[in-house]
């Protein structure tokens, strides 16, 4: 089922939205920690670590379901189809992969923000290059599944080709596969 094309445009706006949203988020959080793991000021490092736990729940865990949701729906909307195509299919990999990991890393962000809050806790055990990698490695798979939206590589899985010769075969578009029988 294909959304009408008003429909399909405002999809398309919420999910651009939301996708440019969470790599810019990942961008701020980046810059968290690097202020985290770099700042001379006792109080800045301690600052820096105790935001992001809200950050990610707040801001990182709802655009990525946001963009998971989006995507669902545009890919559900339109002739590209969820299992049409590989890049529709590692885009949603991409998504499901990355809001899992950063579900499972909230964890890590609560005991950061713990540690960072204990007044007595030297500052060299507040930092923690791990958010820096994280984000480094999430900004990378982000751009990869934003390099993925723009270009659309060819590549159609074993499903979006038997769909589309059945396209062919009903509106007996030449090229198709069919059998005549005298």
């Amino acid at each position: 089922m294909t959304m009408p094309p008003r429909l399909r445009q405002a999809a398309l706006i919420a999910h651009v939205t939301s996708s440019v949203g969470w790599l810019g988020a990942v961008v701020a959080f980046l810059a968290l920690a690097v202020i985290g793991m770099t700042s001379r000021d006792p109080a800045t490092v301690r600052g820096a670590y105790l935001v992001m736990e809200p950050a990610a729940w707040y801001v990182l865990v709802p655009l990525s379901f946001a963009a998971l949701l989006t995507g669902l729906v545009q890919s559900l909307g339109t002739s590209w189809g969820l299992v049409r195509h590989y890049w529709v299919l590692f885009k949603l990999l991409i998504n499901v992969v990355a809001t899992g990991v950063l579900l499972i890393y909230t964890g890590t962000f609560r005991s950061m923000a713990h540690r960072a809050a204990d007044p007595g806790a030297e500052l060299a055990s507040v930092r923690n290059f791990s958010p820096v990698l994280h984000s480094l490695l999430a900004l990378a798979v982000l751009l990869a599944a934003m390099v993925l939206a723009v270009y659309k590589p060819r590549g159609v899985t074993p499903y979006g080709q038997r769909r589309r010769q059945a396209e062919r075969e009903s509106r007996g578009t030449p090229g198709a596969l069919s059998v005549s029988r005298t």
